[in-house]
């Protein structure tokens, strides 16, 4: 029986979606749970999954924007029960912070490619034995049965070697978009890939998404791509941060020394004990939370000509996902231990790394901590993630000569930067409340002890 896949709901707001890669192709066998495509809105990224045994018919090419509940192919499953396709998803949390930032760098995750089709392996004929494997030379052909049909396309006619490929999307698969990149970079050239027949003779094997400009005898290229639903999302947000709030920032510098030295001292026994590492997230979670119930307009934000004070303490925390920027909210943060705090961070890296993580998980943030220094950023302006009224950003450790007590010494130390609703928080607040944070993350036993 024919089976209909259609593009799934992801909210009531949203109405249409991009088809941004199909895995498969026409007529290929797919197995039940097997990824088919993805669709990204102004909200989230999709990866669809088939939801039985069958083969695939493909009515809608990528790169279409198509009505959500819209039809795009259909499985050809006998006597399969229909179901519901399942959709696993990667939630990009359309916020305004700096991109990139995030609370700890995730280990990357292990590339995965739908299983090849076995009726497209050749029959070995009998002959001589094969010659051993560390002699064998990869074909473009090897590597690109797995890809989507443009990619794989556009891998045949420029003679790529794909394994050589870095991929950024889902499951860290190739998207047409990293092949581009790639030819940019100029490794295809020093991977001694020539190109293929299809691409001699100019611009008629050029991708439509890329032009070529006439140059000297250099590489010059540039590519013109529509903008994503979540990218054109994040730069609307980032425009309304910008238009809509007296956005300022205060700075300031703490000495980590004491908080280093501390979590050398107890690693090993917290990771004994509760199974996570601790890290330096917790730390400045606690302090921004104690920094808050002293200071609550930063916890509030303005909604008409009214100001709307939390007495919760909902803390964002942003994590970079091969998507974009993701800010999932720690809830109740205040009620959660070190340990509690480190294994929330934990679980959201990892459901952001298996494509599980869900609206709810981004929704009712008060105060948002984001972190550039994993990327070695030494100082930078956060912009706020509306409709909240401030955001803190962290930086990189770097050691540098400090004044104590009339006396030069090197220490370990960050820049801490403070972006605020000039319109519903003050200086004096502002100010106030990063020099606490200060105070907490310098002397972490105030924490403890809430002095």
């Amino acid at each position: 029986m024919l089976i209909e896949i259609k593009v799934p709901s992801v909210g009531e707001s949203v109405t249409e979606a991009l088809l941004a890669q199909w895995f498969k192709s026409d007529g290929d066998p797919v197995k039940k749970d097997e990824p088919l495509f993805v669709i990204e809105t102004d909200k989230v990224t999709l990866e669809v999954v088939a939801e039985a045994d069958g083969v695939l018919t493909i009515k809608v090419p990528e790169g279409e924007t198509v009505a959500i509940g819209a039809v795009v192919g259909t499985l050809d499953s006998a006597g399969a029960g229909q179901v519901p396709a399942v959709e696993r998803t990667t939630a990009v949390k359309t916020d305004a912070t700096a991109p990139g930032e995030r609370a700890a760098a995730p280990p990357e995750p292990e590339i995965e490619s739908p299983p090849a089709d076995p009726a497209a392996e050749p029959v070995q004929p009998a002959g001589p034995p094969p010659a051993p494997e560390a002699e064998k030379t990869p074909t473009p052909s090897d590597s690109t049965n797995q890809l989507a049909p443009s990619v794989r396309r556009l891998i045949t006619e420029k003679s790529l070697d794909a394994s050589l490929i870095p991929g950024t999307g889902p499951g860290g698969r190739i998207t047409k978009g990293d092949v581009i990149l790639f030819l940019e970079s100029g490794q295809a050239a020093d991977s001694g890939a020539t190109p293929g027949p299809a691409v001699v003779g100019a611009a008629a094997a050029v991708s439509p998404e890329t032009q070529t400009i006439p140059s000297t005898g250099t590489k010059e290229r540039i590519s013109r791509k529509p903008m994503s639903p979540i990218r054109r999302r994040i730069a609307a947000r980032l425009l309304e941060a910008k238009h809509s709030t007296a956005m300022l920032t205060t700075f300031n510098e703490v000495d980590m020394t004491n908080l280093m030295a501390m979590r050398q001292l107890y690693k090993e026994r917290f990771k004994e004990k509760f199974g996570v590492n601790l890290g330096m997230m917790s730390f400045f979670i606690k302090a921004s939370v104690e920094a808050l119930k002293e200071q609550p307009r930063i916890n509030a934000f303005i909604d008409g000509n009214d100001i709307i004070e939390h007495h919760y303490y909902h803390i964002g925390v942003a994590v970079g996902s091969d998507r974009g920027l993701v800010v999932p909210v720690i809830r109740d943060a205040d009620q959660l231990s070190f340990a509690g705090l480190e294994q929330a961070i934990v679980d959201y890296v990892k459901k952001i790394r298996e494509n599980r993580l869900e609206i709810s998980d981004l929704e009712g943030g008060t105060f948002t901590i984001s972190n550039g220094g994993v990327y070695g950023s030494l100082l930078s302006t956060p912009i706020l993630n509306t409709p909240q009224s401030a955001i803190l950003g962290m930086h990189k450790i770097e050691k540098r000569p400090v004044v104590i007590d009339d006396a030069i010494v090197i220490r370990p130390m960050m820049y801490v930067a403070l972006s605020y609703d000039h319109r519903i928080v003050d200086g004096k607040e502002a100010v106030t409340f990063l020099k606490r944070i200060k105070e907490f993350v310098e002397n972490p036993e105030r924490m403890m002890m809430e002095i």
